[in-house]
C-alpha cells in the first residue's frame, strides 16, 4: 500500500470517528469525587478503580435519543463520600451536584445540589459497570443499586436542564427516573426507593416531578432560568422581575403543598444565587423577595437577611 493511499485511509477513517463521536455525543460531563478517609485496610487503588470507572459510566453512556453537541454536555458533579465497607459492600454519602451555564455570561446556575443518604452498593475492581434499562434488577442487588443510583440521578440531572430551557423539556428524562424508581433494587439494606424511606428520598423527588398536582414545577424552572437568569446580564432588572414573579409561583405551590421535597431542594441549590440576585435592585422588590424566601426557607434566613438589606 502506498504511503499517500495509507494516509488518506487515517485521515478518512479520522473523519469518519469524528462524526460518529459528535452524532453521539452523550449528555454529561460529569466529574466523580471518591472520598475514602474512613475506610481502612483498602488498596488507595480501588478508590481510583471506583472513581475512573463511575465517571466512564456516566459519560459515556447515551442517556436519551437528543444529540448534544461538545458544548451542550451538562455540567455535573458526583461527590462519594464513602462511610463505611465490608466485603466490598460500601456504605456512602452521595452529593450530587448540576448546573447549566447562563445567556452571555461565563456564570454557571446551579440547578440541583442534593445530598442521598441511602447510598449502598457493592463495588469489585475489574467489573465493569453495567445498567440494563429492561432489567435494572440484575443479579445482584447491591451491584445493579450503584448503577441504578447513578443512572437515575443522570436522568433527574438532564430533566431539570431541559425544563431550564423549555416549558416541560424534562418530561421524558424524569419518565425514565420514574421507571427506575419503579423497577429498582431490593434488599434488605437497600432504602431509598420507596415512599416509606422517608420525606426525601428518590421516590419523593420524581413523584413531585411527575405529580400533575404540581406541574407549575416545571413553569418555575422555565421561567426562572430562560425568562430570568438569562436576561440578568443584559436586562438586569426585567431578569429580577421575572425570578421574583417565578419565587411567586413557588409561593403559590408552597402554600398548597406544604414540605414538598422539590421545594427544600430548590432553596438547598438556589438560596446562595438568590442572596446575591436580591442584594441588589429596587427597594420594594427585595423586600417582597425577602419576605417570600424567609417564608419558604427559613433554614436559610440568616443568609437571606445579611445579603438583602432593608
Amino acid at each position: 500500500m502506498s504511503q499517500k493511499i495509507k494516509h488518506f485511509l487515517l485521515f478518512s477513517i479520522g473523519i469518519i470517528c469524528c462524526f460518529c463521536f459528535q452524532a453521539k455525543a452523550q449528555e454529561l460531563n460529569a466529574s466523580v469525587t471518591v472520598r475514602s478517609e474512613k475506610i481502612k485496610n483498602i488498596d488507595p487503588s480501588v478508590f481510583k478503580q471506583m472513581r475512573t470507572s463511575i465517571e466512564t459510566f456516566l459519560n459515556s453512556r447515551q442517556w436519551t435519543s437528543t444529540h448534544y453537541k461538545t458544548n451542550e454536555l451538562i455540567d455535573c458533579k458526583f461527590l462519594i463520600d464513602l462511610q463505611e465497607e465490608q466485603n466490598h459492600i460500601y456504605k456512602a454519602l452521595l452529593t450530587i451536584q448540576s448546573s447549566r451555564p447562563v445567556y452571555n455570561s461565563s456564570y454557571h446556575s446551579p440547578l440541583l445540589n442534593y445530598k442521598d443518604k441511602n447510598f449502598i452498593f457493592k463495588f469489585e475492581p475489574y467489573t465493569p459497570l453495567v445498567f440494563n434499562k429492561n432489567r435494572i434488577t440484575g443479579n445482584d442487588p447491591l451491584v445493579s443499586n450503584l448503577t441504578a443510583t447513578l443512572a437515575y440521578y443522570a436522568y433527574i440531572i438532564i430533566g431539570l436542564d431541559e425544563d431550564s430551557f423549555s416549558p416541560n423539556g424534562g418530561y421524558d428524562a424524569f419518565q425514565s427516573a420514574q421507571q427506575i424508581v419503579n423497577d429498582a433494587p431490593n434488599g434488605r439494606q437497600i432504602s431509598g426507593w420507596e415512599s416509606f424511606d422517608g420525606t426525601m428520598n428518590r421516590y419523593w423527588l420524581t413523584e413531585n416531578l411527575l405529580n400533575v398536582r404540581y406541574k407549575s414545577i416545571h413553569q418555575i424552572l422555565y421561567h426562572y432560568h430562560r425568562k430570568g437568569m438569562d436576561l440578568m446580564y443584559e436586562k438586569t432588572d426585567k431578569g429580577r422581575k421575572a425570578i421574583l414573579q417565578s419565587l411567586n409561583k413557588l409561593n403559590a405551590l408552597n402554600a398548597a403543598n406544604p414540605n414538598l421535597m422539590f421545594i427544600k431542594v430548590f432553596f438547598a441549590t438556589k438560596a446562595e444565587e438568590l442572596a446575591h440576585i436580591f442584594s441588589q435592585g429596587p427597594t420594594q422588590n427585595r423586600l417582597t423577595a425577602l419576605n417570600l424566601l424567609n417564608r419558604m426557607d427559613p433554614s436559610h434566613s440568616a443568609l437571606y437577611r445579611k445579603s438583602i438589606k432593608q
